[in-house]
C-alpha cells in the first residue's frame, strides 16, 4: 500500500513501531498511536487521490465509536483540497529537486565555505550498505547506537516519540544511510526513507556529534542530494520545521515561548540556508467543528509517548535550566 500509494512525506515512517492501523479495505489504511483520549494519526491516509476523504471520514467515525477524538498530524495540502477537515498550519516544510543541487551550490558561496571546511577538516561522507549494520554487534552498527545516544543526551528535551523517534535500524534494505568519518572514526550521519509516490526521500534523521567539524551536516545533505540526482529521484524533504511559517499568532507566540526547549528559528534557518526550492505548509486536520487548541494538545501527548506530566518532568530532570530560562522568558520580550 505504502509503495503504490505512499505520497505524504511521512507516509514510509507509519511502518516503524508504535503505530496502529486502521484498514478501509484492501487499498487504505491510517497509521495512528491512540493516546487514551485521541486516535492521531501519522500523517493523510495511505490511500488513492480520490479516496483521501472517504477514508479519513471512515477513520473518524471509527474512533468516535471509540470515544477518541481524532487528528491527522501533519497533512499536506493534497489533502487538505481534497478533505472538508478543519486545517491548522503548524509549520513548514522544504522541498528540494535533487537534480537541481548543483544550482543551489553555484547561488550560495556561505553554503560552498561549509562543505569546503568540512573536507578541510578530513570529513569524509560514504554511504554504507546494509550488511555494514544489520547484525547488532557489528562495528558501524555499536558506532551509530553510540552517535544515537549521545545526540540524545544532549537535547533539552527528554527522548520524544511518534514521529521523531529515532528507528535507523527498521526496513534497512529500503533506506539510504550516509555517514560522516574523520580520522577518528564516525561523527555523524543523515538517514534518508523514501516517499514512494513522489519518486523521493524524506531525510528522517540527521544527527552529529558535539565535536563533529563545521559543515559536516552540510556535506552529508549534499552527499544524500547528489546520489538522489544521480538515482534519477525528483523529490526530497527534510521535513517540517515547527511552528514556521504563516501560522497563528497564539503558535507565533509558543514558539516564542517554548525556545528554550527547542531551537525553532535554528532549525527553520538551517533549512533555509540549504536553498529549498519551495516551502510547503504542514497542517493538523480533524473533523470541522473541533478545536484547534485541543488537536494541538492530543498531537503533543502523541510526541511525549502518552504523558505530558511524565514528559515535562523527565525534562527538566535532565535539563533543571529550562525552569530558569522559561522564568527569563518575559523579562527578554519586554
Amino acid at each position: 500500500m505504502i509503495r503504490r500509494f505512499g505520497w505524504n512525506a511521512t507516509s514510509f515512517q507509519a511502518l516503524e513501531p508504535g503505530f496502529r492501523y486502521f484498514f478501509d479495505g484492501v487499498d487504505a489504511c491510517v497509521a495512528y498511536v491512540d493516546t487514551g483520549a485521541a486516535w492521531v494519526a501519522a500523517g493523510a491516509p495511505i490511500a488513492a487521490d480520490q479516496r483521501l476523504e472517504e477514508v479519513a471520514t471512515h477513520f473518524a467515525r471509527a474512533a468516535r465509536a471509540h470515544r477518541r477524538r481524532v487528528v491527522l498530524f501533519g497533512t499536506e495540502q493534497r489533502f487538505v483540497t481534497a478533505a472538508t477537515f478543519d486545517a491548522l498550519q503548524i509549520g513548514q516544510q522544504p522541498v528540494w529537486n535533487p537534480t537541481a543541487w548543483d544550482s543551489v551550490l553555484r547561488r550560495s558561496r556561505s553554503l560552498r565555505e561549509q562543505l569546503r571546511r568540512a573536507r578541510a577538516k578530513g570529513v569524509r561522507i560514504r554511504q554504507i550498505a546494509a550488511e555494514e549494520i544489520a547484525q547488532p554487534q557489528l562495528p558501524m552498527r555499536l558506532a551509530l547506537e553510540r552517535l544515537v545516544e549521545r545526540w540524545l543526551q544532549s537535547r533539552h528535551m527528554s527522548p520524544m516519540g511518534f514521529l521523531v523517534g529515532v528507528h535507523l535500524f527498521e526496513f534497512l534494505e529500503e533506506r539510504r544511510i550516509f555517514v560522516a568519518e574523520t580520522a577518528a572514526g564516525p561523527c555523524a550521519f543523515v538517514a534518508l526513507v523514501p516517499v514512494y509516490a513522489r519518486n523521493g526521500w524524506l531525510v528522517e534523521d540527521l544527527v552529529r556529534a558535539p565535536e563533529a567539524p563545521n559543515g559536516t551536516s552540510e556535506l552529508l545533505v549534499d552527499a544524500a542530494m547528489r546520489v538522489a540526482a544521480a538515482d534519477g529521484c525528483e523529490y526530497v524533504t527534510l521535513g517540517l520545521a515547527p511552528l514556521a511559517g504563516d501560522v497563528q499568532p497564539w503558535l507565533r507566540a509558543a514558539r516564542t515561548l517554548g525556545r528554550g526547549l527547542y531551537d525553532f528559528s535554528g532549525v527553520h534557518a538551517f533549512k533555509g540556508r540549504l536553498g529549498p526550492s519551495a516551502w510547503s505548509p504542514i497542517y493538523l486536520s480533524s473533523p470541522r467543528g473541533g478545536s484547534s487548541c485541543l488537536a494541538v494538545y492530543d498531537s503533543l501527548v502523541a510526541f511525549s509517548q502518552g504523558s505530558l506530566l511524565r514528559f515535562g518532568i523527565s525534562t527538566i530532570a535532565r535539563d533543571p535550566g529550562v525552569v530558569l530560562r522559561g522564568l527569563a522568558l518575559p523579562a527578554t520580550m519586554r
